[in-house]
């Protein structure tokens, strides 16, 4: 009986085997060929890859298919063929197939669930495409050995299930949105080797149970929102060799049992906010080549137990509360190259001998409290190419060794006292492209030695004690920013300055510099910025100053000057900025442009007259001028008449252009004012009122309704009615606040022609453009054109910010700027007054400053924020209001920072220009990176509208990185 049991179980069993591979065949069954075939009509192969899949040949030799020794598939390696379309199932049911790489394709759609249907792959590689949704539950291969998933845009959460891939010994899954924490599963895969979960929006605690992976020998955790403290249970992995868990929240000390990792290389632990001293244990891992513990808050000293760390390579502990002396011993590891220990509290001498048998390359020791010299040794290996000591104590002069020093490339030793003379050698130093050395107590001449670098594209010697005249040149034709200022230079300007073609900022203030201002500088046509100020210049203004195509700032007060200012100087489009004051200008000011709003500091202490009212000048005064004596009494009385004339007729002229005009209607007396006495002979004010009908509403909302009107004219000209409601409850301030608007006249503002208002109702009448609101077109634009609005609007603000006293422009949301049909942004500004009744809706929107929904206060600092998110919204396609595509972080701004912070473009750039994110990637990623100045969460921090303009303008000049913020 017993016998016959085990017969039956036996038999039971075969067959379960049998189903149970008869169903696994099935699954992964069918003719290889038709599949194959099924996989080329489903792929878009814009290449051409797929061209010899056809049955002339034997399926074998197809280009990309592997097969066995019993001509079965077993590999598909397709990876960088520019792909797309949706991912066929079809890949998933070869019979026998171990390998498939369709990395770095563009690849779509979810993920299908059958992926985890064919038993026998054993390597799965659909990294860097554009794979959705969330990760497919059911893994239980247990042949599959390597999964990289990573660089795509899968979200959700990881998978519980993951952890049934037992055999798994690479597995990736960063670069996506992944989110939650990190599953406890995940200590099942115990051959696990190569664990990456980096630039997702993962949270919580690291798994202690990851202490169980004891074949664990790379782990990458940067860049998510992991918190709470390291798990001791990582210092149990003796095999790990590098372990990233830089960009989190992740708090508490750096364990002790760190000092367990023997084999360890690499150990990244930035950007946190861990505290305490540096365990005593981490300096007994003599493997170790780079150890950055940067970016937290760290403290205690560096003990001289560095010296046990024979093979590091780069440390960097910037950014920390580090106190005491660096250590001496690094002067003595081997194999250093960079140390950069910045922004910190390190105090004392620079260890005399550092340098002298190490390899540096890089040395970053500013923002500290060091003292003594600089030593001679820091250059001995001859690779040198970053020196970076400023905003330290620094004495003495600078070392000559330095100056033979051929390998450097970025010098900044400012905000220190070192004194001394320039040496000849240093001026010709044959890499260097940036050197700074101002703000101490070096002396000298500059001109009476060779400047010869020719790589020099940035040179700042301010606030020294240099004294003599300016050199004809600096070696250097790719010179980008130039400041001299407050030194004793003296002599003239060369005109041999006019050379440097590609200069965008000049600043020799504070001198005592002399003759006039030469001609040849108009040929510096990319300047942006020029600061003469406090010199002894004398002369007239060079007219061709207004043939500078981006002059925005211009300072040439205190100074000799003389004449009258160039009518032209104030029609240049660019130039916001103007001071003339305290020189020896006449004359009348120009009425345009930078002059239209000047403030009267900045044209104090001359003999100018006419602007507008906060210049502070007096009006013009017609003078006549004598030709002879004896006629002087009959030309008397000729001007005398023609004076009182022109009194007569400007006078009237002037109250009937200012004066409103009544017209009594349903509503009572109507008041209607015009700000363009040009506009006002062309448009009536029954063109006005006969437009108010529904055929021709355009818009209706909480404020009112808005109609198109057309005048009765031959000129025919389009404008824009706003009714506006609940006129009582307008404050007093609110129509001054409009006519101040009335007065704006740039052309990337919407224009305000008139106003009026009755006990009733008020009207507001604007420009009409012809054209879609940013919203609309957006995702039809190309970079080029992105560019071109953001520049636009970025004019417009600065123009308002540049006025005195500064207008905010509130609202900068992408329905409140049209753009017409030559891609021209037009912003409508926000109405004045905070309890106007949009202010509320205003202030509820995701495109207001964090500040501005506490205190309701429109503010410059606002509006940059505003430009910030446009500028992320132009970059991604993405809006405040996308937030459920986010992930889990706060705001698009979070977003943004968290995007930009791993430099994975393609996973954030808008996808409608991913065509030009290669050609134009330091653009794009640099505009993020002003964006993201732009929406600082301390209004200080961010930068000004003239900054904004300036970067965004230089990248229609150059296609090469621009300067950093």
């Amino acid at each position: 009986m017993a016998e016959n049991t085990a017969k039956t179980s036996r038999l039971l069993l075969l067959l379960f085997i049998f189903f149970f591979f008869f169903f696994s065949s099935c699954r992964c069954s069918g003719n290889e060929v038709e599949l194959l075939l099924s996989i080329k009509s489903s792929l878009h192969d814009p290449l051409q890859t797929l061209f010899n899949w056809n049955l002339s040949l034997s399926f074998c030799q197809w280009r990309g298919v592997v097969c066995d020794s019993s001509s079965h598939v077993s590999k598909i390696e397709l990876s960088g063929k520019n792909f797309s379309g949706e991912l066929p199932e079809s890949f998933f049911r070869f019979p026998h197939i171990e390998a498939l790489d369709l990395s770095n394709n563009q690849l779509s759609s979810e993920i299908p669930i059958s992926i985890s249907s064919c038993l026998s792959l054993r390597y799965l590689n659909l990294s860097n495409n554009n794979f959705t949704g969330k990760i497919p539950e059911g893994w239980t291969n247990p042949k599959l050995q390597v999964l990289d998933l990573s660089n795509n845009m899968l979200s959700g959460k990881i998978p519980d299930g993951i952890g049934g891939l037992m055999g798994l010994r690479f597995l990736d899954l960063g670069g996506n949105l992944l989110v939650g924490r990190i599953p406890k599963s995940i200590s099942n895969m115990t051959n696990l080797q190569f664990l990456t979960l980096a630039s997702n929006g993962l949270t919580g605690e690291i798994p202690r149970e990851l202490g169980l992976l004891k074949s664990l020998k790379w782990i990458y955790f940067g860049y998510n929102n992991l918190s709470g403290e390291i798990p001791n249970q990582i210092g149990e992995l003796n095999l790990l060799n590098h372990l990233d868990l830089v960009n989190n929240n992740l708090t508490g000390e750096i364990p002790s049992s760190f000092g367990n990792l023997t084999n360890l290389q690499y150990l990244f632990l930035y950007l946190n906010k861990l505290s305490g001293p540096i365990p005593r244990s981490i300096f007994g891992l003599k493997r170790l080549v780079s150890l950055d513990f940067s970016d937290n808050f760290l403290s205690g000293e560096v003990p001289e137990l560095i010296i046990k760390l024979e093979n590091l390579e780069i440390l960097h502990l910037f950014s920390n509360n580090f106190t005491g002396k660096i250590p001496n011993a690094l002067s003595y590891l081997p194999h250093l190259q960079v140390l950069q220990l910045w922004s910190n509290s390190f105090s004392g001498e620079i260890p005399q001998n550092l340098g002298k048998q190490n390899n540096l390359t890089v040395l970053d020791l500013s923002t500290n409290n060091l003292t003594g010299k600089i030593p001679d040794s820091l250059c001995e290996s001859g690779l040198l190419f970053k020196l970076i000591l400023f905003s330290n104590s620094l004495e003495g002069e600078i070392p000559r060794n330095l100056s033979h020093c051929k390998s450097l490339k970025r010098i900044r030793l400012h905000n220190n006292k070192l004194s001394g003379e320039l040496s000849p050698e240093f001026t010709k130093l044959p890499l260097v492209y940036f050197l700074d050395v101002s703000s101490n107590e070096l002396s000298g001449t500059i001109s009476q030695r060779k400047w010869d670098m020719p790589e020099l594209q940035m040179l700042n010697l301010a606030r020294n004690k240099f004294f003599g005249s300016l050199p004809d040149s600096f070696g250097s034709d790719k010179l980008e920013n130039l400041d001299l200022s407050e030194n004793m230079l003296s002599g003239g300007i060369p005109a041999s300055f006019g050379k440097f073609s590609e200069l965008m900022e000049m600043k020799l203030r504070k001198n005592k510099l002399s003759g006039e201002i030469p001609e040849e500088l108009a040929s510096c046509k990319k300047l942006v910025s020029l600061d003469l100020s406090h010199n002894q210049l004398s002369g007239l203004i060079p007219s061709s100053l207004s043939e500078m195509p981006v002059l925005g700032q211009l300072d040439l007060s205190v100074n000799q000057l003389t004449g009258e200012i160039p009518e032209d100087l104030g029609k240049v489009e660019s130039l916001v900025e103007v001071n003339v004051s305290y020189n020896r200008f006449h004359g009348h000011l120009p009425p345009t442009g930078a002059f239209l709003a000047i403030n009267s500091s900045a044209v104090a202490g001359n003999s100018l007259c006419g602007g507008d009212s906060a210049a502070g000048l007096s009006p013009c005064k017609g003078v006549g001028t004598p030709v002879w004596w004896l006629l002087i009494t009959c030309l008397l009385v000729v001007l005398a008449i023609l004076v009182l004339a022109a009194l007569v007729f400007a006078f009237v002229k002037r109250r009937s252009d200012s004066e409103l005009k009544r017209v009594e209607n349903e509503d009572g007396i109507l008041e209607l004012q015009f700000f363009d006495s040009k506009v006002s002979k062309k448009i009536t004010v029954n063109d006005i009122l006969s437009s108010m009908k529904d055929e021709n509403v355009i818009s209706r909302g909480r404020s009112g309704v808005s109609y198109k009107g057309k005048s009765s004219n031959m000129n025919r000209i389009q404008f824009t009615v706003k009714e506006m409601n609940q006129i009582n409850s307008f404050p007093a301030r609110f129509w001054t606040g409009m006519a101040e608007l009335g007065k704006l006249r740039h052309p990337n503002i919407a224009k305000i022609i008139a106003m009026s208002r009755s006990e009733k109702s008020g009207l507001l009448v604007y420009e009409y453009i012809e054209g879609k609101s940013l919203r609309e077109v957006l995702g039809g634009l190309s970079w080029q054109r992105r560019l071109k609005i953001a520049i636009g609007i970025a004019k417009a603000v600065r123009y308002l910010h540049s006025r005195s006293p500064a207008m905010p422009a509130g609202d900068l949301s992408p329905e409140k700027i049209v753009i017409d049909g030559r891609d021209e942004p037009h912003l409508r500004l926000s109405l004045p007054g905070t309890t106007w009744p949009d202010t509320k809706l205003h202030v509820a929107s995701g495109y207001v400053a964090p500040e501005t929904r506490d205190t309701k206060n429109i503010s410059e600092k606002s509006d940059i924020y505003g430009l910030g998110l446009m500028l992320i919204e132009l970059l991604t396609g993405k809006s405040p209001g996308d937030n459920e595509l986010l992930g889990e972080h706060e705001s698009i701004v979070e977003w943004a920072r968290y995007c930009y912070s791993d430099c994975h473009l393609d996973m954030w750039v808008d996808s409608s220009i991913k065509g030009s994110a290669v050609e134009k990637q330091n653009e794009i990623v640099a505009t993020m990176n002003l964006a993201l100045h732009c929406t600082a969460t301390d209004p200080a921090a961010r930068t000004c509208s003239g900054e904004v303009v300036k970067t965004l303008v230089s990248f229609t000049r150059s296609r090469s990185c621009v300067l950093g913020l």
